[in-house]
Protein backbone atom coordinates (compact mmCIF):
# COMPACT_ATOMS: atom_id res chain seq x y z
CA UNK A 1 0.00 0.00 0.00
CA UNK A 2 2.40 2.19 0.72
CA UNK A 3 4.10 4.68 -2.27
CA UNK A 4 7.08 6.00 -2.88
CA UNK A 5 6.34 9.83 -1.82
CA UNK A 6 7.42 11.18 1.10
CA UNK A 7 5.29 14.25 0.81
CA UNK A 8 4.34 16.63 4.04
CA UNK A 9 1.86 18.84 4.58
CA UNK A 10 4.27 21.64 4.62
CA UNK A 11 4.75 20.64 0.90
CA UNK A 12 1.42 22.49 0.41
CA UNK A 13 1.89 25.51 2.53
CA UNK A 14 1.14 27.41 -0.98
CA UNK A 15 -2.70 26.54 -1.21
CA UNK A 16 -3.98 29.48 1.09
CA UNK A 17 -2.93 31.93 -1.50
CA UNK A 18 -4.06 29.99 -4.45
CA UNK A 19 -7.40 29.86 -6.56
CA UNK A 20 -8.79 26.58 -5.89
CA UNK A 21 -8.86 25.84 -2.29
CA UNK A 22 -10.01 29.32 -0.67
CA UNK A 23 -12.77 29.22 -3.17
CA UNK A 24 -13.44 25.67 -3.00
CA UNK A 25 -13.38 26.02 0.98
CA UNK A 26 -15.79 28.97 0.34
CA UNK A 27 -18.36 27.30 -2.13
CA UNK A 28 -17.66 23.56 -1.88
CA UNK A 29 -15.77 21.09 -3.90
CA UNK A 30 -14.49 17.67 -4.56
CA UNK A 31 -10.90 16.67 -5.98
CA UNK A 32 -10.60 12.86 -6.96
CA UNK A 33 -7.46 10.95 -8.41
CA UNK A 34 -8.10 7.55 -10.12
CA UNK A 35 -5.62 5.19 -11.04
CA UNK A 36 -5.51 3.70 -14.75
CA UNK A 37 -9.30 5.54 -16.15
CA UNK A 38 -9.09 7.32 -18.81
CA UNK A 39 -11.18 10.95 -18.25
CA UNK A 40 -13.68 9.76 -20.92
CA UNK A 41 -14.63 6.58 -18.85
CA UNK A 42 -14.23 8.91 -15.53
CA UNK A 43 -17.57 10.54 -17.17
CA UNK A 44 -19.22 7.87 -18.55
CA UNK A 45 -19.26 5.89 -14.81
CA UNK A 46 -20.44 9.21 -13.80
CA UNK A 47 -23.04 9.70 -16.10
CA UNK A 48 -22.27 13.23 -17.57
CA UNK A 49 -23.21 14.63 -20.87
CA UNK A 50 -20.16 15.98 -22.73
CA UNK A 51 -19.99 19.87 -21.97
CA UNK A 52 -16.86 20.36 -24.21
CA UNK A 53 -13.01 21.36 -22.34
CA UNK A 54 -11.66 24.60 -20.82
CA UNK A 55 -8.38 25.28 -19.52
CA UNK A 56 -7.90 25.91 -16.03
CA UNK A 57 -9.57 25.28 -12.66
CA UNK A 58 -10.56 29.38 -12.74
CA UNK A 59 -12.42 28.60 -16.36
CA UNK A 60 -14.05 25.42 -14.98
CA UNK A 61 -15.81 27.42 -11.80
CA UNK A 62 -16.94 29.91 -14.45
CA UNK A 63 -18.64 27.01 -16.17
CA UNK A 64 -20.11 25.84 -12.88
CA UNK A 65 -21.42 29.66 -12.35
CA UNK A 66 -22.99 29.34 -15.67
CA UNK A 67 -25.10 26.52 -15.17
CA UNK A 68 -25.97 27.52 -11.99
CA UNK A 69 -26.78 30.77 -13.58
CA UNK A 70 -28.91 29.31 -16.53
CA UNK A 71 -30.88 26.94 -14.28
CA UNK A 72 -34.84 27.49 -13.71
CA UNK A 73 -34.23 25.91 -10.02
CA UNK A 74 -31.20 24.78 -7.81
CA UNK A 75 -30.59 21.46 -8.53
CA UNK A 76 -27.45 18.73 -7.18
CA UNK A 77 -25.97 18.86 -11.07
CA UNK A 78 -22.68 20.03 -11.81
CA UNK A 79 -20.01 20.39 -14.05
CA UNK A 80 -16.95 18.17 -13.47
CA UNK A 81 -13.23 18.35 -15.06
CA UNK A 82 -11.17 15.56 -15.81
CA UNK A 83 -7.90 15.53 -16.62
CA UNK A 84 -4.88 12.65 -16.39
CA UNK A 85 -1.93 13.29 -14.52
CA UNK A 86 1.13 11.46 -13.66
CA UNK A 87 1.69 9.13 -10.82
CA UNK A 88 2.76 6.07 -8.97
CA UNK A 89 2.19 3.07 -11.42
CA UNK A 90 0.99 5.12 -14.84
CA UNK A 91 -1.20 7.57 -15.63
CA UNK A 92 -4.39 9.13 -12.58
CA UNK A 93 -7.53 10.53 -14.01
CA UNK A 94 -8.18 14.03 -11.84
CA UNK A 95 -11.26 14.95 -10.88
CA UNK A 96 -12.35 18.18 -9.99
CA UNK A 97 -15.93 20.10 -9.49
CA UNK A 98 -17.41 23.21 -7.49
CA UNK A 99 -20.28 21.27 -6.90
CA UNK A 100 -21.58 23.09 -3.43
CA UNK A 101 -20.56 20.21 -1.14
CA UNK A 102 -22.63 17.35 -2.75
CA UNK A 103 -18.95 15.14 -3.31
CA UNK A 104 -17.80 12.59 -5.30
CA UNK A 105 -20.66 10.22 -4.98
CA UNK A 106 -20.10 6.96 -3.66
CA UNK A 107 -21.22 4.67 -6.24
CA UNK A 108 -19.13 6.18 -8.68
CA UNK A 109 -15.73 5.98 -6.41
CA UNK A 110 -16.62 2.23 -5.84
CA UNK A 111 -17.26 1.68 -9.59
CA UNK A 112 -14.23 3.78 -10.80
CA UNK A 113 -11.75 2.18 -7.97
CA UNK A 114 -12.96 -1.54 -9.19
CA UNK A 115 -9.37 -3.34 -9.91
CA UNK A 116 -7.60 0.29 -8.82
CA UNK A 117 -7.77 2.79 -6.39
CA UNK A 118 -9.16 6.03 -5.41
CA UNK A 119 -8.69 9.06 -3.48
CA UNK A 120 -11.08 11.30 -3.06
CA UNK A 121 -11.27 14.77 -0.42
CA UNK A 122 -14.30 17.41 -0.41
CA UNK A 123 -15.48 20.51 1.52
CA UNK A 124 -19.17 21.27 1.43
CA UNK A 125 -18.52 25.10 1.20
CA UNK A 126 -18.45 27.71 4.51
CA UNK A 127 -19.29 24.93 7.09
CA UNK A 128 -16.63 22.75 8.74
CA UNK A 129 -16.97 19.33 7.26
CA UNK A 130 -14.40 18.13 5.11
CA UNK A 131 -14.24 14.48 4.26
CA UNK A 132 -11.27 12.51 2.85
CA UNK A 133 -11.47 8.38 1.51
CA UNK A 134 -9.80 5.88 0.08
CA UNK A 135 -11.10 3.14 -1.95
CA UNK A 136 -9.17 0.32 -3.58
CA UNK A 137 -10.19 -2.79 -5.01
CA UNK A 138 -14.13 -1.02 -5.17
CA UNK A 139 -14.23 -1.07 -1.40
CA UNK A 140 -13.76 2.13 1.15
CA UNK A 141 -11.27 0.98 3.30
CA UNK A 142 -10.63 4.27 5.39
CA UNK A 143 -12.36 7.40 5.48
CA UNK A 144 -12.92 10.48 8.02
CA UNK A 145 -14.14 13.99 8.22
CA UNK A 146 -12.35 14.78 11.44
CA UNK A 147 -8.67 12.34 11.50
CA UNK A 148 -9.58 10.84 15.15
CA UNK A 149 -12.99 9.59 13.74
CA UNK A 150 -12.20 6.58 10.83
CA UNK A 151 -14.53 4.34 8.80
CA UNK A 152 -14.34 1.95 6.64
CA UNK A 153 -13.14 -1.62 6.12
CA UNK A 154 -10.00 -0.79 7.34
CA UNK A 155 -10.24 2.76 9.61
CA UNK A 156 -6.28 2.10 10.83
CA UNK A 157 -4.39 1.06 7.96
CA UNK A 158 -3.51 4.73 7.52
CA UNK A 159 -2.22 5.91 10.55
CA UNK A 160 0.95 5.56 10.47
CA UNK A 161 0.92 7.45 6.72
CA UNK A 162 -1.49 10.11 8.68
CA UNK A 163 1.02 10.47 11.28
CA UNK A 164 3.74 11.19 8.33
CA UNK A 165 2.04 13.86 6.24
CA UNK A 166 1.47 16.15 9.29
CA UNK A 167 -2.00 15.37 10.69
CA UNK A 168 -2.84 16.13 14.61
CA UNK A 169 -4.09 12.81 16.36
CA UNK A 170 -4.77 13.92 19.18
CA UNK A 171 -8.68 13.41 20.40
CA UNK A 172 -9.06 17.74 21.56
CA UNK A 173 -6.57 19.80 18.93
CA UNK A 174 -7.52 23.31 17.31
CA UNK A 175 -5.96 22.63 14.28
CA UNK A 176 -5.92 25.62 11.15
CA UNK A 177 -8.61 24.63 8.45
CA UNK A 178 -5.47 24.77 5.43
CA UNK A 179 -3.01 23.35 7.99
CA UNK A 180 -5.37 19.98 7.84
CA UNK A 181 -6.18 20.09 4.24
CA UNK A 182 -2.77 20.90 3.48
CA UNK A 183 -2.18 17.10 5.61
CA UNK A 184 -4.85 15.91 3.74
CA UNK A 185 -3.19 16.66 0.21
CA UNK A 186 0.31 15.12 1.51
CA UNK A 187 -1.73 12.05 2.54
CA UNK A 188 -3.11 11.78 -1.05
CA UNK A 189 0.13 12.52 -2.44
CA UNK A 190 1.51 9.52 -0.37
CA UNK A 191 -1.16 6.88 -1.56
CA UNK A 192 -0.76 8.05 -5.63
CA UNK A 193 2.04 9.84 -6.54
CA UNK A 194 0.04 12.29 -7.95
CA UNK A 195 2.38 15.58 -6.58
CA UNK A 196 -0.56 18.79 -6.78
CA UNK A 197 0.73 22.19 -7.60
CA UNK A 198 -0.78 25.36 -8.33
CA UNK A 199 0.21 25.09 -11.61
CA UNK A 200 -1.02 21.79 -12.69
CA UNK A 201 -4.35 22.93 -11.22
CA UNK A 202 -4.45 25.95 -12.88
CA UNK A 203 -3.24 25.53 -16.15
CA UNK A 204 -4.39 21.80 -17.16
CA UNK A 205 -6.71 20.89 -19.91
CA UNK A 206 -9.67 19.49 -18.70
CA UNK A 207 -12.66 17.47 -20.29
CA UNK A 208 -16.00 18.89 -19.25
CA UNK A 209 -19.40 17.04 -18.37
CA UNK A 210 -22.54 18.10 -16.70
CA UNK A 211 -23.28 15.31 -13.97
CA UNK A 212 -27.11 15.16 -13.79
CA UNK A 213 -28.85 15.50 -10.33
CA UNK A 214 -29.23 11.87 -8.95
CA UNK A 215 -32.98 10.58 -9.27
CA UNK A 216 -35.09 10.59 -5.65
CA UNK A 217 -35.16 7.07 -4.36
CA UNK A 218 -38.20 5.34 -3.03
CA UNK A 219 -38.70 5.24 0.67
CA UNK A 220 -40.47 2.20 2.13
CA UNK A 221 -40.56 3.10 5.37
CA UNK A 222 -39.76 5.53 8.63
CA UNK A 223 -38.52 5.02 12.08
CA UNK A 224 -39.54 7.15 14.75
CA UNK A 225 -37.32 7.12 17.49
CA UNK A 226 -37.42 9.44 20.11
CA UNK A 227 -36.88 9.97 24.35
CA UNK A 228 -38.09 12.07 26.60
CA UNK A 229 -36.43 13.77 29.63
CA UNK A 230 -37.14 11.08 32.15
CA UNK A 231 -34.95 8.53 29.60
CA UNK A 232 -38.51 6.80 28.36
CA UNK A 233 -37.84 5.96 24.81
CA UNK A 234 -40.15 5.58 21.84
CA UNK A 235 -39.46 3.45 18.95
CA UNK A 236 -41.52 2.59 15.79
CA UNK A 237 -41.38 1.71 12.59
CA UNK A 238 -43.89 3.26 10.30
CA UNK A 239 -43.86 1.96 6.75
CA UNK A 240 -45.47 3.73 3.50
CA UNK A 241 -48.47 1.99 3.19
CA UNK A 242 -49.74 2.99 6.46
CA UNK A 243 -48.34 6.60 6.09
CA UNK A 244 -50.60 6.45 2.71
CA UNK A 245 -53.66 4.80 4.33
CA UNK A 246 -53.47 7.50 7.32
CA UNK A 247 -52.97 10.19 4.89
CA UNK A 248 -55.98 8.43 3.04
CA UNK A 249 -58.24 9.12 6.31
CA UNK A 250 -57.49 12.01 6.86
CA UNK A 251 -58.61 13.70 3.78
CA UNK A 252 -61.48 11.59 3.98
CA UNK A 253 -62.17 13.31 7.30
CA UNK A 254 -61.39 17.21 6.31
CA UNK A 255 -63.75 16.55 3.42
CA UNK A 256 -66.52 14.80 5.53
CA UNK A 257 -69.73 17.84 5.81
CA UNK A 258 -70.03 18.95 9.53
CA UNK A 259 -72.90 18.23 11.37
CA UNK A 260 -74.22 20.49 13.98
CA UNK A 261 -76.19 17.88 16.02
CA UNK A 262 -72.91 15.65 16.40
CA UNK A 263 -71.12 15.85 19.71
Amino acid sequence: MCGTSSATAADYGWIPSSFVFPLGLEVGYSLTLVRGVPPEEVLRVMGAEPAGVCRGADELFERQEELVAEADEWDESFIAGVCAVPGEGGDWALVLHFDGGIGMRPRFLETLSARSRAVTHSSNGGKPIHTFDWYEDGELRTGFEWPTVRYGSAPDDLLPMMRESGFDLREESDVDTYDRKAAVLALAERLTGVRLTEDLLDNSAYLLGHVPEEPAQEWTSVVIDLTDANGEGFHREVTREQVEHAMEHHRAERDRPLRLDEP
